[in-house]
């Protein structure tokens, strides 16, 4: 990466570099980031509250959602669905403030800590996260087909927030 700017420049996604991978020592020992983006430009991206840990969603980062996350400290993804950049909480109001950034030992997946703004949901179906669902597996208790929901009560109204925008779901 670059020179970190000075505390009178702020930093924009054009400052921040990645260095370019040299060596298995390089990327798992060193202090360079040099990200490995998938075939389709993509990282993959966890993403947990700061405060409990709680996995709030699943996500992916292309080269400027990356580098802009890291130049605002506020979390961006690369859209799939919709094939756009996309800085959460942009249309919802429930940003992701980046409280911490990590990348795993050989730099092909991120994971941020975020603390969210307003009711602090992250999922756009309204849950707090993006795994409100569990799947039943052989020894529990209550093993069957259906999906238990382990998040009862939406934090938002995703109709009063989003409108008529077209849902990101796709089948």
């Amino acid at each position: 990466m670059k020179t970190a700017p000075t505390a009178a420049q702020a930093p924009t996604p054009d400052t921040v570099t990645f260095a370019t991978r040299r060596s298995i020592e390089q990327v798992e020992e060193g202090a360079e980031l040099a990200p490995r983006f998938d075939a389709n430009g993509l990282i993959t991206c966890v993403t947990t509250e700061a405060d409990t840990g709680e996995v709030l969603m699943l996500g992916y980062m292309n080269e400027e959602a990356l580098q802009r996350t890291i130049a605002t400290g506020e979390a961006h993804y690369w859209s799939r669905s919709r094939e756009v950049l996309w800085h959460k909480g942009a249309t919802s109001g429930l940003v992701q403030r980046v409280v911490e950034m990590r990348i795993d030992d050989d730099q092909d997946a991120v994971w941020l800590k975020v603390s969210v703004a307003g009711s602090g949901a992250s999922c756009h179906v309204g849950y707090h996260s993006c795994f409100y669902r569990k799947v039943p597996v052989a020894g529990d208790r209550t093993h069957s087909d259906k999906l238990e929901f382990v998040e009862r009560e939406k934090r938002f109204d995703p109709v009063a927030v989003y409108g008529d925008a077209p849902n990101p779901t796709k089948l």
